[in-house]
């Protein structure tokens, strides 16, 4: 997610109007500062489209051109941060070494994420729009560790069987791992990779 600067939330009038093209760039904008917010504040209802315009500097009318209520601008919001995630995880993925290491480093992306965008991850996995809509791009992140532990399988560094059903418990342990760690700071976890490489061993069957 781009830094954006603060602007003078007395003044919705700090933005100049944008020129003709401009205005998916200000779309962007909206969303950069939304998921801003909703990383300080851990909760997508707590959130209003009139901060939102504060915090972008412009009229809270605006936000309505974009966006038809603030349920869709969450959502929006959602789906380009797990966008950008995603783009993470692969990156983090491509480091180097065999499928278990690149997995491996996956998982561990997303525990520095998680740590660095806890109220993100809650809003993502935690909040009530999780009830109110369905977030199908939430999907790509399932059908991404599939397809790594796979490819675990494929190169014979696990044990052969259903993919998809090896990778749904490995993200199971891996977000109620992480997930705790976010809701119960004060406990004495344990690193988060000697969790992963148990995790790895006893549910995916890589080699400790």
């Amino acid at each position: 997610m781009r830094t954006m600067p603060i602007m003078d939330p007395t003044s919705p009038s700090t933005r100049g109007r944008n020129k003709r093209g401009q205005g998916e760039r200000l779309r962007r904008d909206i969303i950069d500062a939304t998921l801003r917010m909703l990383d300080e504040l851990r909760d997508d209802e707590a959130l209003s489209l009139r901060a939102v315009a504060r915090e972008v500097g412009i009229a809270a009318t605006s936000v309505y051109i974009h966006f038809a209520d603030r349920d869709a601008l969450v959502f929006a919001a959602l789906e380009q941060c797990t966008r950008d995630l995603l783009r993470d995880l692969e990156a983090a993925e491509a480091g180097g070494g065999d499928a278990v290491a690149r997995l491996r480093a996956r998982l561990l992306f997303l525990g520095s994420w998680v740590r660095d965008h806890a109220g993100l991850y809650k809003v993502l996995h935690e909040s009530t729009i999780n009830q109110r809509m369905h977030l199908a791009f939430k999907q790509e992140l399932a059908v991404r560790t599939t397809a790594a532990v796979r490819r675990c399988m494929d190169e014979g560094l696990a044990p052969a069987g259903d993919a998809a059903e090896v990778a749904l418990d490995l993200r199971a342990a891996v977000h109620g791992a992480v997930s705790m760690r976010v809701n119960e700071p004060a406990m004495a976890w344990p690193p988060l990779e000697e969790q992963v490489d148990r995790f790895l061993v006893k549910l995916v069957g890589v080699r400790a």
